[in-house]
């Protein structure tokens, strides 16, 4: 929590929250908090995954959302062009963001020439352009086209994973994993550098083990070239299935935290027992399940991860051990914020006496501290959770924390 050091901010909508601090008003610092959250809750973002047909374009949409091919609310697959107009796909938790199954590029209907005004390019903040061998002229078209509009595309090369097997088949003794990633990625760089395409970004992903290969690296890359309010979307919607992924979730949710114990101690409605403070509750119970839902800890989430390791939901969640383990509710959230508080008011003013507003309001400067050290608190055992079940869930897997 680096509230105190207001010169390391430079995002436009904290600074309208230190000015209202500075020059205004607790309350008015309050409406420009929620007005950041009431933004970011309503931040869409829309993804386009495009190729030739029969890639495997709609089982990508499928992985990077976290369902199976034969789940509810799957995008349809088949060895044939399945898809004949874009059709939206929403993350299952979080429907502002939405990955777009388009037609396959270069079929009779759908002409690479006419294509992106076929399939309503504007819409669109990204493309991931999908293959399953060397990348096409067609393609390239698509790429060049993309790039003109000002927006950021990727070069998937999928099923790697069965380009392996056929290469270790075939080398058998002499066979080297590295080497053969090595020699693919090379080969469809120099195939678009000979397109004339310049410095192109291919990933290898196996769309049946996204922890492997590149996937996660081409998620990180999306997520870096958005702009801030849709980073922060895309990575609470990405489904917790490595420790990188919830790493980074954690980190973000982490940056939100000063804002959200300003707003409960701003519109302060419940007093903590014993304390002489209040907060708002209600804003900490939402926050919590957020975090909750951000880590896949949620019935839902758990039940689909069980599914696919085949193993019993209830071993996932038996190993977690927050005391949200089972859900989320005011009184729990009261009990820990009075933890919080009882356990460190005496020190709370060494971390007020920079912030404007609160530093002179003794009870809010107190509520403020509390539920941040709260949540923090809340946030690591969350964490924590969610890295005990994977583990649990993928026990021969080597991931880092």
């Amino acid at each position: 929590m680096k509230v105190e050091n207001w010169e390391v901010i430079t995002d436009s909508e904290v600074q309208s929250i230190k000015q209202a601090l500075e020059y205004s008003s607790l309350d008015r610092a309050a409406v420009k908090i929620q007005e950041y959250f009431d933004q970011l809750d309503k931040t869409k973002l829309n993804i386009a995954v495009t190729g030739a047909s029969g890639k495997g374009k709609s089982t990508f949409i499928n992985t990077i959302r976290g369902l199976g091919d034969e789940e509810e609310g799957s995008a349809p697959t088949g060895v044939v062009e399945t898809t004949m107009e874009p059709t939206e796909y929403p993350y299952p938790k979080y429907p502002n963001v939405k990955l777009w199954d388009l037609p396959g590029i270069g079929t009779e209907n759908f002409r690479a020439d006419k294509y992106l005004e076929q399939v309503g390019f504007q819409r669109y903040d990204f493309f991931i352009i999908i293959s399953t061998e060397r990348f096409t002229s067609y393609d390239v078209q698509l790429a060049r086209e993309i790039q003109k509009m000002g927006k950021h595309f990727y070069f998937a090369r999928s099923k790697i994973d069965e380009s392996l097997r056929a290469e270790e088949r075939k080398k058998k003794g002499n066979y080297s994993e590295t080497a053969t990633l090595d020699l693919i990625r090379k080969d469809c760089v120099t195939g678009l550098q000979n397109l004339k395409v310049e410095s192109p970004r291919v990933f290898l992903i196996s769309n049946f083990d996204p922890e492997k290969y590149d996937f996660p690296l081409l998620q990180e890359e999306m997520e870096k070239d958005l702009p801030q309010e849709k980073r922060h979307a895309f990575l609470l919607a990405l489904p917790g299935i490595s420790h990188s992924v919830n790493q980074r979730k954690k980190e973000a949710l982490q940056a939100e935290i000063w804002k959200v114990a300003l707003l409960s101690a701003s519109v302060a409605a419940v007093p903590l027992p014993g304390l002489g403070i209040a907060v708002d509750v209600a804003i900490l119970v939402k926050e919590l399940t957020k975090y909750y839902r951000a880590f896949s800890l949620d019935e839902v989430s758990l039940n689909r991860l069980a599914d696919q390791v085949n193993m019993p939901v209830e071993d996932l969640k038996k190993v977690r051990k927050s005391v949200f383990n089972k859900e989320i509710t005011a009184d729990v959230a009261l009990k820990m914020l009075t933890k919080a508080a009882g356990g460190g008011l005496m020190v709370a003013g060494h971390f007020l006496s920079g912030i404007p507003v609160l530093g002179s309001i003794p009870a809010g400067g107190a509520a403020y501290w509390s539920t941040s050290r709260m949540l923090r608190s809340c946030l690591d055992e969350l964490a924590e959770d969610a890295r005990l079940v994977l583990v649990t869930a993928f026990p021969a897997k080597v991931t880092e924390v």
